[in-house]
C-alpha cells in the first residue's frame, strides 16, 4: 500500500471575479478563459486578456444566424488578483470580421502578407515569456461562430462563396487555427492596444487538423543534443497526423522544431503523442492548460486538463516531467484523481449544461501561491490559488 494515499490533496481557493456585462456588444453574452502574466518590476500586478462574446448584428450575413465573433479583453490587478480593473470600452484583440476574399489578409511581424486567421474569432489566450520575449497563442476562426452553445456549426455564419473557392480547409470548414504573437507589455498595460501584438506564425499547418491548446516550452529544451523549441498542441482531428492514425480522441502532442515560423510547415517539423486519455476523467479528450512551469533544471509542472462527457465535464489537473534529451519526455507524476473542478454554483450555471472550470493561466508568487485563473460554466471568470509547495509535494508523491 502506498503510505501517501491519504495524504490529504491540497486546499484550492475560488472567487469569482468578473461576468458578462449586460449591453455591452462585445462582453456582453460571455467572459472566460483568461491569460494572466505578473509584471516583472510589480509582481502582485497582474495583466489579464480575457475571452468575450455578444450578439453582433452589424457583422449579420443576410440569411446567416447572428454572430458572435469572440474577442480579447483587458484587465489589471494590483493586488495578486483579489480586485481588478477590466476595460470594457473596447476589446484589447478584435477580429477584422471582414467578408469579401481580397480583404482576408493581414501582415505578419516580419512585414509579409499572410492570410488572416484572426478574422473571425480570437479566444482562449495564454501568456507566457520565451527566451525573454513575451507571447500570446490564440485560437481563431477565419469566421465568426453563431450562437454555438445552441448549435455548434462552424460554418454556420460563413459566406456562401467560401465553399466554391480555392481556399484551403481551415478556412471552408472554419477550422481553429492557434496563432503566435509578440507580445508589447508596456503597450498592452498602457491600453494602446493597437501597437501591443505582432503575428509571428500559426504554431501548426492550418489545414492538417483544427488545433487548440498550444503553446511554446519557455526555453529551447536539449532534443538529440540539439537545444530546439518545443510547442505543444491538441489536434482536434489527431487521425489526419501519421502518429495520430489509431487515436480515437484527441491528445496532448508534442513538436520540436528550429524556429518558431517552422511549425506551420510539417516538413521541418519532429513530432509524437505525447499523452493520452489515462482515467475516466480524460475519457473525451486531454489537452494542456498553461504554459509549464520549470520547477528545477529539467523538471516541468504540466497543467492540463481532461473532459470525460457532457455530465462530468472539465477537470484540471497536472504532471510532472523530467526531461531526459527525447521529445517523449518521462512523466514522473500523473495523478488518477480528480483534482480540481467545477463544484459551486456560480461555475455550473451558465449557456451550456456541461460543467465546466477551465484554466488558461497560472502564475507562481513569491508569496508561495500558485495563482489560476479560470472560465467557469463557459460565461465567467474565476481566480483560485493553492499553496504551491504543498501542490508540488502532493504530486511528488502520487
Amino acid at each position: 500500500m502506498n503510505i501517501f494515499e491519504d495524504m490529504q490533496k491540497p486546499i484550492f481557493e475560488k472567487s469569482q471575479i468578473c461576468v458578462p456585462q449586460p449591453g455591452n456588444q462585445w462582453a456582453g453574452k460571455m467572459v472566460l478563459n483568461p491569460a494572466m502574466i505578473a509584471d516583472k518590476n510589480a509582481p502582485d500586478t497582474f495583466y489579464m486578456l480575457f475571452r468575450a462574446t455578444g450578439p453582433y448584428p452589424s457583422a449579420q450575413i443576410a440569411g446567416k444566424p447572428l454572430p458572435y465573433p469572440i474577442f480579447l479583453g483587458f484587465g489589471v490587478s494590483y493586488d495578486c488578483g483579489k480586485n481588478w480593473e477590466f476595460d470594457f470600452s473596447r476589446p484589447a484583440m478584435a477580429p477584422d470580421l471582414k467578408y469579401s476574399p481580397a480583404e482576408l489578409y493581414t501582415t505578419d511581424i516580419y512585414g509579409k502578407k499572410v492570410f488572416n486567421y484572426a478574422n473571425g474569432c480570437i479566444e482562449d489566450p495564454r501568456l507566457f515569456y520565451f527566451e525573454d520575449a513575451l507571447y500570446l497563442t490564440v485560437a481563431c476562426r477565419t469566421f465568426p461562430p453563431g450562437p454555438y452553445w445552441e448549435h455548434d456549426d462552424p460554418i454556420q455564419c460563413m459566406p456562401d462563396w467560401v465553399q466554391n473557392s480555392s481556399l484551403g480547409r481551415a478556412v471552408k470548414e472554419n477550422y481553429t487555427v492557434t496563432l503566435l504573437y509578440k507580445v508589447d507589455l508596456d503597450e498592452l498595460k498602457n491600453r494602446n492596444y493597437e501597437k501591443s501584438f505582432a503575428l509571428v506564425a500559426p504554431l501548426h499547418h492550418p489545414d492538417t487538423s483544427d488545433d487548440r491548446d498550444a503553446m511554446l516550452f519557455p526555453r529551447r529544451i536539449d532534443i538529440n543534443g540539439k537545444k530546439k523549441i518545443v510547442c505543444i498542441h491538441r489536434p482536434k482531428f489527431p487521425q489526419n497526423y501519421e502518429i495520430g492514425k489509431t487515436l480515437e480522441a484527441p491528445s496532448i502532442f508534442f513538436a520540436c522544431a528550429d524556429n518558431l515560423e517552422d511549425f506551420a510547415d510539417n516538413s521541418k517539423v519532429e513530432r509524437i503523442v505525447f499523452a493520452q486519455a489515462e482515467f475516466p476523467w480524460e475519457g473525451n479528450r486531454v489537452g494542456v492548460s498553461f504554459p509549464p512551469i520549470e520547477l528545477e533544471q529539467g523538471k516541468w509542472l504540466l497543467p492540463y486538463h481532461g473532459k470525460q462527457n457532457d455530465i462530468v465535464g472539465y477537470t484540471q489537473s497536472f504532471m510532472i516531467l523530467q526531461e531526459n534529451e527525447t521529445l517523449a519526455m518521462e512523466i514522473k507524476s500523473r495523478p488518477s484523481e480528480r483534482l480540481l473542478f467545477a463544484d459551486q454554483p456560480w461555475e455550473l450555471e451558465g449557456e451550456f449544461t456541461i460543467p465546466c472550470l477551465f484554466s488558461c493561466s497560472g502564475i507562481v508568487h513569491h508569496n508561495g501561491k500558485l495563482y489560476m485563473g479560470y472560465g467557469a460554466a463557459d460565461k465567467k471568470i474565476g481566480i483560485v490559488s493553492v499553496d504551491f509547495n504543498e501542490l508540488i509535494t502532493y504530486l511528488n508523491n502520487r
